[in-house]
């Protein structure tokens, strides 16, 4: 069998896709999958071996010059890739009117959510099959819930407990396989001395999602200061200016040149721990059973945080919290405040101190 997946982005969702491709191959022997991803992600699907063939899409790109002739070169290139094989059908495991769109460019039916499980509802009227999956869920959980739906078979038991990551019963449940991974890699950046790694995964998104800085600053004079070498990936130019505040004139914080996902995946397997906030490189340290302390303040762990045995959750106890919201109200409401709750810029995170942070990443060891 022969089925074309659809997940185009983000980072941490298509990472939440790989334990269900794990499930397909277990329940269903010799099910081979090609995979519809983001350019920027193409990396991710590569790694898992029931992967036949990743298919990048640039849509993100194509979309700020829609008109133009490379635009139109890679998009008829896109589509010949999709007619190149046929399939037994297509899993739209997003539930977005965007990856609805895509699986639409091929000739076979089309596995989806149903109406009021997608994300974007409207997805699920191109599809053949609709399947119901409730929400309030991990992300880990609904998307394995689809393919057990979709393929056939009963939903694993390891996916059918609770949603803190308890119940991830198989380490190995990702199915990364790391020769795959770094193969060509020259391996991790080294340092003069062989002490323990901190990777700290301070970026991300949503400026509600951030760690304030001078919190990171703290975190990392505590761990350099108690013998840890403290790593600094970074993916943006803002990141790579945070990394060097951060570790500035602390011995044994190292700022990382920037790496691509695969150098990131080969710093992480070097780690003894990881400190990340709500990010998919938080996701990429899970699905390489990486011991990892996430922070949350905005957004809620039981619905995304990264997920597996060897991950802990900190998330804040403020009243609003997790709002979901990419901007704080309560900041904007509460300008010129001398509140001292508000004396950071994610208000949330003031009761997630480096202090705390330090004794549950100690508490993990």
């Amino acid at each position: 069998m022969r089925i074309l997946l659809v997940k185009t982005s983000s980072l941490g969702d298509v990472i939440h896709t790989l334990p269900a491709v794990t499930d397909a191959t277990r329940a269903l022997p010799g099910i081979r999958f090609d995979w519809v991803v983001e350019e920027a992600f193409a990396e991710i699907p590569a790694w898992h071996p029931a992967v036949e063939r990743v298919i990048p899409v640039a849509l993100r790109r194509w979309r700020k010059h829609p008109f133009a002739r490379a635009t139109h070169a890679e998009w008829k290139a896109f589509r010949a890739s999709l007619d190149a094989t046929p399939y037994d059908f297509v899993l739209d495991a997003q539930g977005l009117i965007k990856s609805a769109w895509l699986a639409l460019k091929t000739h076979a039916h089309i596995h989806g959510f149903a109406f009021r499980s997608a994300r974007e509802p409207l997805a699920s009227l191109a599809y053949a099959h609709r399947h119901t999956v409730p929400w309030g869920r991990h992300a880990v959980r609904r998307v394995r819930e689809l393919f057990a739906a979709a393929l056939g078979y009963p939903l694993p038991e390891n996916a059918q407990g609770d949603d803190d990551g308890a119940s991830f019963a198989d380490a190995a449940a990702y199915g990364l396989d790391r020769a795959r991974m770094l193969v060509g890699e020259a391996a991790v950046v080294e340092t003069a001395n062989d002490a323990p790694r901190l990777v700290f995964l301070h970026g991300t998104t949503w400026p509600t999602k951030h760690w304030p800085e001078n919190y990171w600053r703290e975190l990392a004079r505590l761990a350099t200061g108690a013998g840890w070498s403290v790593r600094l990936p970074w993916g943006s130019e803002a990141e790579h200016e945070r990394a060097q505040r951060i570790a500035k004139d602390l011995t044994g914080a190292h700022v990382l040149p920037r790496l691509p996902l695969v150098g990131v995946a080969a710093e992480l397997s070097a780690a003894a721990a990881c400190v990340a906030v709500d990010t998919g490189l938080g996701h990429l340290a899970a699905a390489l059973d990486v011991p990892t302390l996430s922070l949350f303040g905005s957004t809620s762990p039981d619905l995304t945080g990264a997920w597996s045995r060897r991950q802990r959750h900190l998330a804040t106890d403020f009243p609003c919290a997790p709002c979901l919201r990419k901007t704080c109200t309560l900041r904007s409401s509460a300008s010129g405040t001398s509140a001292p709750l508000l004396a950071v810029d994610t208000p949330c995170f003031a009761r997630l101190s480096p202090e705390r942070v330090w004794n549950a990443l100690g508490a993990m060891r």
